[in-house]
């Protein structure tokens, strides 16, 4: 079982976990430095208390431990939604459970009529976790496997 929450000053040690050599392997991205981290929880504050908000940058928490982010971008009436966990938290269903949830929120809440999501073609473990939450495989294009789920119709 998971908590998703907003990050807060304090995470950046956490953050770097995550970002590390081994999760940023299928990104393009280097691991995370403690500057881009300080960064990266101002960011993540200052989306929180815009309205209408349009990112979600959410700290993935299991046992009081945070373990990953989950994030939920908004453009042009559309989600985009990703994840990054530490590696010892693959594989036990955090991933999976974070995309569920917000879908849930992408569909409930926001009202969102789509949501979209890739991966690198070499990551087939993050293909399944998109599987499981509901996402189809819609093609290749830009060098990245190609996922979305529409909101179901009543």
């Amino acid at each position: 079982m998971i908590r998703l929450r907003e990050l807060r000053a304090g995470d950046e040690q956490a953050l770097q976990r995550i970002y590390s050599p081994a999760s940023v392997r299928y990104l393009a991205r280097s691991p995370m430095s403690e500057d881009e981290a300080r960064i990266y929880v101002s960011r993540a504050v200052v989306a929180a208390g815009l309205s209408p908000r349009t990112h979600f940058m959410l700290g993935i928490e299991a046992a009081s431990d945070l373990v990953g982010i989950a994030k939920l971008g908004i453009a042009h009436g559309a989600g985009t939604l990703s994840y990054i966990l530490r590696p010892e938290a693959w594989g036990q269903g955090y991933a999976t459970e974070a995309a569920t949830r917000l879908l849930a929120l992408a569909f409930g809440a926001l009202r969102l009529p789509v949501v979209r999501a890739k991966h690198h073609p070499d990551n087939s473990a993050s293909g399944l976790v998109l599987a499981k939450a509901g996402f189809s495989h819609t093609g290749a294009e830009g060098g990245f496997e190609r996922y979305e789920v529409r909101l179901p119709r009543p």
